[in-house]
């Protein structure tokens, strides 16, 4: 049986370092913190690609852009931009997605990712208007979708 491939954007991966006090942030640190450790396992498979590790270069917060590069560790596979991930980036931001979440999107979609995981809103309803192949979730949502169905 395949792995299931889980890429998280950089909101993603950032949740576990924001404030913990208000409760949905604490609820999707904790979901991030243990979907890595499912990774880290072998249970599943974090997918990294260039565009997360452009993204996370421009963290001015050095302390807290190395606790996410160690949750990177997790990773075993990197994507690449190609020509064809960049079109459909572009057809995506024509339908309203900012440029970066484009990519990471177009990204796991080109490459065939079972999920793509994200803490913004805003982006998983603009996701969810597209005719897309890969499930786009919250991780909250997902891991207990995904643990519930385990049982």
């Amino acid at each position: 049986m395949n792995k299931l491939k889980i890429y998280m954007d950089v909101c993603c991966l950032n949740r576990p370092y924001d404030d913990l006090s208000p409760d949905r942030v604490y609820l999707e640190a904790e979901s991030v913190l243990t979907i890595i450790s499912h990774c880290e396992r072998g249970e599943w498979s974090l997918i990294s690609s260039g565009m997360i590790e452009y993204e996370l270069s421009k963290l001015q917060d050095i302390d807290r852009l190395e606790k996410i590069q160690m949750l990177l560790v997790a990773s075993r596979e990197r994507l690449e931009l190609t020509p064809q991930v960049e079109k459909l980036a572009r057809s995506f931001v024509g339908h309203g997605l900012k440029p970066f979440d484009s990519l990471h999107l177009a990204l796991a979609e080109s490459y065939g990712v079972d999920v793509f995981l994200t803490t913004d809103d805003r982006l998983l309803r603009s996701a969810r208007k597209l005719n897309l192949n890969i499930m786009v979730s919250n991780p909250v949502s997902w891991l207990m979708e995904v643990t519930t169905d385990e049982r």
